[in-house]
């Protein structure tokens, strides 16, 4: 038997609601706001499943990949202060495709992209769990749902708001009472064991969007600007303050379009700064240069500077222009492009003023307020940005986000 007492004490009537409601459920679905409760929730309803579940079909784990799913659910399940005596009933090697929980072996299957689906075929499976939901394919989703044929089999997932178009949303959460589906919507305000300065924190970093979505765990849709906190009046400086270190150079490649570099420093004031940017736009020069002498370029424009940035982060498209600068004597970092989560990185940095742009950077802004979010893309559950005159945006993101645990901390203590 699984002692509640212990775990249950440090939790919202919501949570232990959720947790006893989701016992008569095929699909139970805890969506909302970030550190809004939800997983540990979820985790302790997943817990009290496994120990109930049938001898017979499998259980699996399911998140975008094994490195997830490691990180989000085998991690906090293993944590002591979480479950007590129950996180030493949870065994993993790290790398390894299963796990033994209560002692039954849990396969934990990645589902980054369609073909996912192909690794459920044949499987049949008495309980599931899905991290982030709605950041696998419904495909795989549909395909999870045909393989719970046990009976008494179950989903439980969790997710974060996307866009209201989202499939998740439409043919699920809207659909529950037709589908034997119980589903929670939890706020950040919605977790008690949160310090309440954590939680003004959390609140500061998310803005617009983000802010509605993991804050307040709204399905809002993504339209109009992507920045609409920029203001040239609060982040645009016509002089730089001692920079204590210059932390990076991103680079957006492009040989038809527009080529950009931009430096990225912290100031004496704990402020990040986008310091300076060098551009080739082919069409207006009448000229294409080679890796060659995009390299000469920007080294000599680095050198001009007096600026020796820790890390280049690069354009992971552009293979051909990392190998020249590796032969140039550089150690370049393929970007992090995660769209979304680069985009949120930097509007959380705009939305509280802890990145500026100086005014040479005039590539990035220009090209800032016309960046908007797609609204064909939007109407099918995508959030995407259309993809136009992003070029120094594009080369300011990779370096912003890519780079994040070089300046976190320092942040962080000067808050």
């Amino acid at each position: 038997m699984i002692n509640l007492d212990a775990v249950t004490a440090i939790m919202s009537r919501k949570q232990i609601t959720s947790i006893v409601e989701s016992a008569r459920a095929r699909i139970s679905i805890w969506a909302g706001a970030v550190r809004s409760g939800k997983t540990i929730a979820s985790l302790l309803a997943f817990l009290i499943a496994v120990a109930a579940a049938p001898d017979h079909g499998l259980i699996v784990i399911c998140g975008r990949t094994r490195e997830t799913i490691e990180r989000n659910i085998i991690e906090p399940l293993q944590d002591a202060s979480l479950f007590g005596p129950l996180a030493n009933q949870v065994h993993h090697t790290r790398g390894s495709n299963t796990a033994v929980i209560l002692g039954r072996t849990v396969h934990l299957i990645g589902a980054y992209d369609v073909r996912s689906e192909g690794r459920l075929r044949g499987l049949t499976a008495c309980l599931a769990y899905v991290d982030e939901a709605t950041l696998v394919p419904e495909a795989f989703w549909t395909q999870l749902l045909a393989r719970l044929s046990v009976p008494g089999a179950r989903l439980l997932a969790t997710t974060n708001p996307d866009g209201p178009q989202h499939w998740l949303r439409q043919q699920f959460l809207l659909r529950a009472p037709q589908l034997n589906l119980a589903h929670w919507h939890f706020t950040l305000d919605d977790n008690p064991a949160l310090p309440a300065d954590y939680v003004a924190a959390l609140k500061q970093e998310f803005v617009g969007l983000w802010y509605r979505r993991m804050i307040l765990g709204e399905w809002c849709l993504a339209e109009g600007a992507v920045f609409d906190m920029w203001a040239p009046e609060r982040h645009v400086v016509d002089a730089l303050p001692p920079i204590r270190r210059w932390i990076g150079m991103g680079i957006d490649y492009g040989t038809t379009n527009p080529f950009a570099a931009l430096t990225f420093g912290l100031g004496t004031d704990n402020v990040l700064y986008l310091g300076h940017e060098w551009r080739w736009d082919s069409k207006a020069q009448h000229r294409q240069l080679t890796d060659v002498q995009y390299s000469e370029q920007v080294r000599g424009w680095l050198k001009a500077l007096g600026v020796h940035p820790q890390w280049t982060v690069v354009d992971p498209s552009a293979a051909s222009f990392v190998t020249q600068l590796h032969q140039d004597g550089l150690s370049p970092a393929l970007a992090d492009n995660a769209v979304l989560d680069g985009i949120r990185t930097v509007a959380s940095l705009l939305g509280r003023d802890r990145l500026k742009v100086h005014r040479s950077c005039t590539g990035f802004i220009n090209e800032i307020p016309g960046y908007s979010w797609d609204p064909d893309k939007a109407e099918k559950g995508e959030d995407a940005p259309i993809k136009a005159d992003d070029h120094s945006l594009d080369a300011g993101r990779y370096v912003v986000h890519t780079t994040q645990s070089a300046w976190r901390s320092d942040l962080r203590e000067a808050a």
